[in-house]
């Protein structure tokens, strides 16, 4: 019977796709695995190694770079989303550091592929919240030597902190020297280059307020002009 052309190429197009499906099932099932055992909780080995890891708390798989796990510190009940990178320190093995170059507190929730790159100190709060792909450091690169690549020339390191119950929005970057206020929401694609005070609400590239709350009035629209004299 399988002589039959017709019923051959049958034949072979069931085996071909079961096939398929077996092995969608065994990747998909493999993937999952790997999610479950491969993501770092406060019991795992590789979470003994940072400065801190709080009670449930999850470092979630596939995740980047982590670089000077010694001097991470993260806090209890805070998710470390897929793809981030976190980083302490100017090299891989820098000696002398402390457990809280980066510093992540309680109940944090980090977006899928941010990165947070300190050098010596950034300090997120707790209750803070990102989008994805958020950026966070404390050095930038100096450009002032014209016989030097930028890649290759340092700036001055100048410490960071988002303040508690605040929301970073996607792909937001924040730059060296900023303090970011106490319930602070900084729009999409913001960059934050200096500082911005608690209870507000910040856009734009530089980032400046749009909105702040007042004890009386509430929340109240900043216009442009008002902004920019305050800001600059």
């Amino acid at each position: 019977m399988l002589n039959r052309p017709e019923l051959s190429d049958s034949f072979a197009n069931r085996v071909r796709n079961r096939g398929e499906n077996l092995a969608g099932a065994l990747i998909r099932k493999g993937w999952d695995l790997g999610q479950r055992y491969g993501s770092i909780g406060p019991s795992s080995r590789l979470a003994r190694g940072f400065g801190a890891f709080g009670d449930h708390s999850v470092i979630c798989f596939p995740y980047d770079t982590i670089v000077n796990e010694n001097a991470i510190s993260i806090g209890s009940s805070t998710v470390v989303g897929r793809d981030v990178g976190l980083s302490a320190g100017l090299v891989p093995g820098h000696p002398g550091l402390p457990p809280d170059v980066v510093r992540i507190g309680d109940r944090c929730l980090i977006g899928r592929g941010s990165s947070i790159v300190g050098h010596a100190s950034i300090v997120i709060e707790d209750d803070v919240w990102t989008g994805q792909h958020v950026h966070i450091t404390d050095m930038n690169h100096g450009y002032e030597l014209l016989d030097l690549p930028i890649g290759a020339q340092g700036a001055p390191v100048k410490p960071v902190r988002v303040g508690a119950g605040s929301w970073l929005g996607h792909g937001v970057v924040v730059l060296p020297g900023v303090t970011i206020g106490r319930h602070v929401v900084v729009g999409a694609g913001s960059v934050v280059t200096r500082d911005l005070p608690d209870n507000c609400v910040a856009v734009g590239v530089p980032a400046r307020v749009v909105k702040r709350h007042d004890e009386v009035l509430g929340w109240t629209s900043v216009g442009p002009a008002s902004a920019v004299s305050e800001l600059v």
